[in-house]
């Protein structure tokens, strides 16, 4: 009994130096990347897709018209006349333009763009922004800045998943909450497609086929990034948010098409993802049994207390039930990275996307 427990215990030792290290390496990585506003005065247009109704679609396309930034053009994008955005996008006073299908064989965001871009091509700098996205005043304004420095291939922010719904929404709060910190190392950073700002000149004439059969507008936005040896500047400035009512069937649809999406753009999210995720579930679980043998063994549960401490930091708020969200996120994760590994195909709004990598033919 004795030598199996310290085997135990010295695997468990190990697991958690490794939590602890990664946990270190991301308080010395983390914050923005400083970019100054008011450093790009380029003319910008910022492309809106949308499709359906969000919960605050009205008051999310009246936040772009309150932008502090000089020199921008919001134009809408829906699939037809008849689409629920298009009262929304009339109340707010919102400029708006029919999708051209045919530019696109990819998703219908990544058509919507293009049509966009194809109809107003004298912009110097295309920002998109999710419909279901809401801006603080100087979202655009730091948003385009970093391109200001030839060096930088796109801009991108990432939201703070607002609950105004039940529990799931909290869950998808905190689910949300691994991408921030993601974004704050330039070793896991991602372009977001939900607030992203590019120049003109990123997408060429060629790329513009490889585009239009992307699933992913974000993960094709990053690819030509890539390509041109251009970096990803993330704009932390907690800016913009996106408010979430899910419940449980709403959630999980969206967290494994989300993951689904990932692995698709790097396979690597999946192992490093199961790695990461049974270690720390492994030893949650361990750690919570083996403190009913010795209180000692509490330590074990280090990690699990700076990730709950590093929630509540970024939820801003006290929500008692992020504790109980905590102890399951490990599970949820891993049941996405499963799900998500084996799906062949997505559903968004309506609409069925073959995943396919549109970067290898």
């Amino acid at each position: 009994m004795v030598l199996p427990l310290t085997l135990l215990v010295g695997f468990l030792s190990l697991v958690w130096l490794g939590l602890m290290l990664l946990n270190l390496a991301g308080v010395v990585s983390a914050g923005n990347d400083g970019y100054e506003e008011g450093k790009n005065l380029a003319r910008v247009l910022v492309i809106v897709p949308c499709k359906g109704r969000d919960a605050t679609l009205e008051e999310n396309l009246l936040s772009l018209k309150e932008q502090n930034y000089r020199n921008y053009k919001i134009i809408a994008v829906v699939d037809s006349e008849s689409d629920k955005a298009v009262g929304p996008i009339k109340r707010a006073g919102i400029d708006y333009i029919i999708s051209e299908k045919g530019h696109a064989e990819g998703s219908g965001k990544v058509a919507a763009i293009i049509t966009a871009i194809r109809r107003f091509s004298n912009f110097d700098i295309y920002v998109n922004v999710d419909s279901d996205v809401y801006c603080k005043k100087g979202h655009i304004s730091s948003l385009v800045s970093p391109l200001a420095d030839r060096r930088i291939g796109v801009a991108t922010a990432y939201p703070y998943f607002n609950p105004i719904g039940g529990f799931w929404s909290k869950v998808k709060m905190a689910w949300g909450f691994v991408g921030n910190g993601m974004m704050e190392s330039t070793v896991t950073r991602f372009v977001w497609g939900g607030s992203m700002a590019f120049r003109k000149d990123l997408i060429g004439a060629s790329d513009f086929k490889v585009f239009r059969k992307a699933v992913s507008d974000d993960m094709a936005v990053s690819h030509f990034a890539r390509k041109k040896g251009l970096a990803i500047a993330f704009v932390d400035k907690h800016m913009i948010s996106v408010n979430t009512d899910d419940n449980m069937a709403r959630f999980l649809e969206w967290s494994n098409r989300q993951t689904a999406l990932s692995i698709l753009g790097n396979r690597r999210v999946l192992y490093y993802g199961l790695l990461f995720y049974s270690a720390q579930a492994l030893l949650l679980v361990f750690g919570a049994a083996l403190s009913l043998y010795s209180l000692w063994y509490l330590i074990l549960l280090l990690p699990f207390a700076i990730g709950i401490a590093k929630t509540y930091r970024r939820a801003g708020r006290l929500y008692l039930s992020l504790i109980p969200i905590a102890f399951i996120m490990n599970f949820i994760f891993l049941a996405n990275l499963i799900v998500g590994a084996g799906m062949k195909s997505i559903e968004w709004r309506g609409s069925v996307y073959r995943l396919r990598d549109p970067f290898q033919g």
